[in-house]
């Protein structure tokens, strides 16, 4: 079939979803009205709480959510072909991905700005809160931990034993070099009161600058070092990513996480746009197979499809994002539909883009079939990110685009996305530990800067300590996929029983929620099993407790809502909603 049809197809299918069933949620779901005080105006303090513009703020959440995974998850998934993947993709996006998305910020600009975890403490309970608290630590401290190790690995030189075709140094020019350049927009348009109208074009032109110099043959050879008394190293650059993330975390969200963010979303529509434009331009024909069951060595692909592709289609991350930074800057209550809903659109067009350049950027039959022979070729990270990059780099080849500049253009993407998706990460976990310090009664933690050097620790750990010679953040990136789609299931059964409570079509968030839980618990088992098979003792032990906790959540949730049939209470506002007891 030819890819460019099947893009088509899918394009029409997300303006529907938008236009009709994102109208229907803003409407007649959640109410949403624009004659309320949203927690940015409520709570002001220049740090956290920052009323934001709504094209700003929509690029600094859909720069937070759209990190590696989006890329990297369909790009394994196609290995049961681009039918499944594409649809997951796609319908998974519309109907679970975005209600996820566009229910937790609703939730949480109800509720003060609260994180999603002390949002479940007023709907489901105490004990839900802290379960929330345990599983979002782990899930944020290992996932950027993986992160940090990714992202260094890709900006280290190549040595003898690392393939050059998956290391991107030159990336480190243009993607530190962004850093900058949002910072001075930060301070001119906050502190100086210059027109972002003005900043924005000249910031942006500065980036494809330097990004194009990047590119340039004397610029790759000069970063190609391999002399790690000159140039950084893995360990190297992970002590610099680490760094960056905790200054990036203290400092209030003008001075660099809206302006970068900006800046990024804009890089990310000019490459989406080349990509899709490439897609149409060549014309290709999939030659990867529509469906395929039983690839070698791959596990099966209900439920794996769905656990695999996450932040494509739908992911609990998100609903870190939506109630931890996005909630505290939202200007309008009626910005949650553009930015919530269409925001997931904007990530799932990310996770569909990876699956034509895995299923249509190889040219050949023969190359898929070769990439694509056996499971355990896909599962290096590093491998991963290169079938992306290259994928993208044949779309951008056939607009003429040279192929040095496409692929330095598309590895700058990939790392200032995860970047972005660092620095906000570490400040969600920074909400976190704060929370975390309020049930303990531990006010110290609730210090700024002491809590951030925790989180900063935390995702250290995950990069640094090693478990048989492997990072113990690769080593458990096995249990990611189903911790993220745990998180997600457990947002939607909040969302859930916040509609039941507010007497709302409970529905559209109940049913994902069902069949997110089913599909996770189910992974999570299957894994537990064969990592027990395996004799793999540290993920079945892990794994183990996350199965314990998920159940406790959902028991907790069951409680919930046969406390809410027994009193029949109806809410209007979780901000004034008595915080449920379990006793």
């Amino acid at each position: 079939m030819n890819a460019a049809v099947a893009t088509a197809i899918a394009f029409a299918v997300y303006a529907a979803g938008y236009l009709f069933y994102s109208r229907y949620l803003a409407r007649r779901v959640f109410e949403l009205r624009d004659d309320v005080a949203t927690p940015a105006h409520e709570q002001r303090d220049g740090v956290d709480y920052v009323p934001t513009r709504p094209a700003v703020l929509f690029g600094h959440h859909y720069a937070s959510i759209a990190g590696l995974a989006p890329m990297l998850g369909p790009a394994v998934a196609v290995i049961w072909g681009w039918f499944p993947a594409m649809a997951w993709v796609v319908l998974g996006a519309l109907f679970v991905g975005c209600v996820h998305d566009m229910g937790s910020l609703v939730l949480s600009i109800r509720a003060r700005g609260m994180s999603i975890g002390k949002v479940a403490e007023g709907i489901i309970g105490r004990r839900a809160k802290t379960l929330f608290h345990i599983i979002i630590f782990f899930l944020v401290a290992l996932a950027m931990g993986v992160f940090v190790f990714v992202i260094a690995f890709l900006l280290s030189p190549p040595t003898e034993a690392a393939q050059d075709s998956i290391r991107y140094p030159n990336a480190a020019f243009p993607s530190f070099g962004l850093m900058l350049i949002a910072a001075a927009i930060g301070f001119l348009g906050y502190k100086k009161g210059i027109s972002w109208k003005i900043l924005t074009p000249i910031g942006f032109a500065l980036l494809l600058v330097l990004t194009y110099l990047a590119s340039l043959d004397p610029v790759i050879e000069f970063l190609r070092i391999a002399d790690p008394s000159i140039a950084p190293g893995v360990d190297g650059w992970s002590m610099i990513l680490l760094g960056y993330a905790l200054v990036a975390c203290v400092l209030p969200v003008w001075t660099l996480l809206q302006p970068r963010d900006f800046l990024n979303c804009l890089l990310l529509y000019l490459g989406l746009g080349t990509l899709y434009l490439g897609v149409f331009v060549l014309q290709p024909d999939f030659v990867a197979p529509a469906v395929q069951l039983e690839p070698e060595g791959a596990p099966n692909m209900f439920p794996f499809v769905f656990i695999i592709i996450a932040c494509g289609a739908a992911s609990g991350f998100h609903s870190l994002v939506a109630s931890g930074t996005t909630a505290k800057q939202l200007d309008n209550e009626t910005d949650a539909r553009p930015i919530g809903y269409g925001g997931m659109i904007g990530e799932s067009l990310l996770g569909l883009i990876a699956v034509l350049a895995t299923t249509a950027g190889l040219l050949t039959v023969g190359e898929w079939n070769e990439t694509y022979a056996h499971w355990s070729g896909v599962q290096e990270l590093g491998v991963t990110v290169a079938l992306f990059i290259d994928g993208c780099t044949t779309f951008l080849e056939a607009l003429g685009l040279d192929r040095h500049l496409g692929g330095t253009f598309i590895s700058l993407i990939v790392v200032s996305y995860a970047l972005t998706s660092l620095d906000s990460a570490t400040r969600l976990l920074r909400y976190n530990v704060e929370e975390i310090s309020e049930t303990l009664g531990v006010e110290i933690l609730q210090n700024r800067f002491l809590s951030s050097l925790i989180a900063v620790g935390a995702i250290g750990f995950f990069a640094f300590y090693e478990v048989d010679g492997e990072s113990a953040g690769l080593a458990l990136w096995a249990l990611f996929g189903t911790t993220n789609q745990l998180m997600a299931s457990l947002a939607l059964m909040a969302i859930t029983l916040y509609l039941l409570m507010r007497d709302k079509p409970w529905y559209v968030a109940g049913i994902p929620a069902i069949a997110m839980f089913g599909t996770t618990i189910t992974a999570m088992t299957t894994n537990t099993l064969g990592f027990i098979d395996d004799s793999s003792w540290l993920l079945a032990t892990v794994g183990s407790v996350l199965l314990v906790l998920a159940v406790w959540v959902a028991v907790e949730s069951v409680l919930a809502l046969r406390r809410h049939l027994k009193d029949g209470t109806v809410i209007e506002d979780l901000a004034v909603f008595p915080d449920a007891e379990n006793e």
